[in-house]
């Protein structure tokens, strides 16, 4: 109804606009050397008009035919978007059902027909090693990493593909240059970290370890790594002070100290761990610089005050004992670890050289039958592979796994 007014209004103005024309009088005349040429001024007015009318439309035609060409782009690109999301799509169902040839052909299909993308190349790097063809996912991320908005995508896209072939020194480039760019990317250090590792190289890991990283072997391995002697003391002290339970740690400081002219701090470093968890490398290393061996019995005395029950006290006394000829200490010592049920085949071997020492041979074989047959002694043993060491190492060779290697079989009492 309110279309119906407005076309009538508009009638009824050009209407009453031609009828003002009209009741004009009044003529307009064009003169050109001897031509005279009259035209009332309602006509001329009307003609005016016209000419207004065409010029008007000329110049729309003329405008309409050189936006052609652009329409004509505009709407092959629409059509060529709407295709490229069609074959998108399609390529992200082919990769959920694991279809990688098919996802890669819808997504090779969807980038002739919309270009480049940074998603199209990350899909594409995708579906091509979902398709087995690494080097085309090497193509494309390296096409994203040489975009400045998709570089970091690039760069973790190669930074997998590098750890995926054990290339090492390859990923620690990688992801140096992928953290330069995206500093807080907790990811990242944690990467670099594990990648050092796979190098071996302990001093970089230890410098990118987060706070549950195993500090103390990390820090061991690396004092391994460091030709400066000050700086190589100072990392196996920041071992031993991360735990001093880690004998291997323990025992390298207490070395180095006494190396440098410090004995007594050294004994203290002994002592600490061992009272920490005792283990016979410390005991070894506590009565190293004795030579006596009734000397020796009194530093383990010494050592062992504070656990006197414990396992591992016992058979070091009983150790010391026996080198010195106290045979009948070293029988009580023993006596009373086999009493609590929990020995292994060291306080059995350890009781047959006992009976050795005092010439009863049918002892010494009752003895090392029992032996056969008793637990066995703690050992290095990696917790993840399970793997026996005959010393501790940062890394199990036999699974390549860091931090694992531990001491197992003993028991912590005081």
């Amino acid at each position: 109804m309110r279309a119906a007014l407005k076309v009538l209004l508009v009638l009824a103005l050009g209407v009453a606009a031609i009828l003002w024309l009209a009741g004009l009088g009044g003529t307009m005349e064009i003169r050109w050397r001897d031509w005279v040429v009259g035209v009332s001024l309602p006509a001329a007015l009307a003609a005016l008009a016209l000419l207004f009318a065409l010029l008007h439309a000329l110049l729309r035609a003329v405008s309409w035919l050189r936006g052609w060409p652009a329409r004509r782009r505009a709407a092959r690109a629409e059509r060529d978007r709407a295709q490229a999301d069609r074959s998108l799509t399609l390529a992200l169902v082919a990769l959920a059902a694991g279809r990688g040839e098919a996802a890669r052909i819808e997504v090779n299909r969807a980038r002739i027909l919309a270009g480049d993308s940074p998603q199209l190349l990350l899909l594409s790097a995708e579906a091509a090693r979902l398709a087995g063809d690494e080097a085309g996912a090497t193509e494309a991320f390296e096409a994203l990493a040489a975009r400045d908005d998709a570089r970091f995508l690039g760069l973790r896209g190669l930074l997998r593909q590098a750890e995926a072939r054990q290339d090492w020194e390859a990923a620690q480039r990688i992801a140096a240059e992928a953290q330069a760019l995206e500093p807080g990317a907790a990811w990242l250090a944690q990467e670099r970290s594990q990648v050092a590792i796979r190098r071996r190289d302990w001093r970089e890991a230890l410098a990118l370890a987060g706070p549950e990283a195993p500090r103390a072997a990390l820090s061991l391995a690396a004092a391994g790594q460091e030709e400066d002697p000050l700086k190589a003391a100072e990392l196996e002290r920041q071992a031993f002070m991360a735990d001093p339970a880690f004998t291997p740690a323990a025992v390298a400081h207490a070395r180095r100290l006494t190396d440098t002219g410090s004995p007594r701090r050294a004994r203290a470093v002994l002592q600490q761990a061992w009272n920490a968890q005792p283990h016979p490398d410390l005991g070894a290393a506590w009565v190293a610089e004795e030579a006596d061996p009734t000397r020796r019995v009194k530093l383990v005395e010494e050592l062992t005050r504070a656990t006197a029950a414990h396992p591992e006290s016992r058979l070091l006394r009983a150790q010391v004992a026996l080198q010195a000829g106290l045979t009948g200490r070293a029988r009580q010592e023993l006596g009373a670890w086999l009493e609590e049920g929990d020995a292994d085949r060291r306080a059995h071997e350890l009781m047959a050289q006992v009976e050795r020492a005092d010439g009863v041979e049918e002892g010494e074989g009752e003895w090392l039958r029992q032996a056969a047959a008793a637990p066995a002694a703690p050992l290095w043993r990696c917790g993840h592979c399970g793997a026996e060491h005959n010393r501790w190492k940062p890394l199990c060779q036999a699974c390549d796994t860091p931090g694992e290697i531990a001491w197992t079989g003993a028991t912590r009492r005081g």
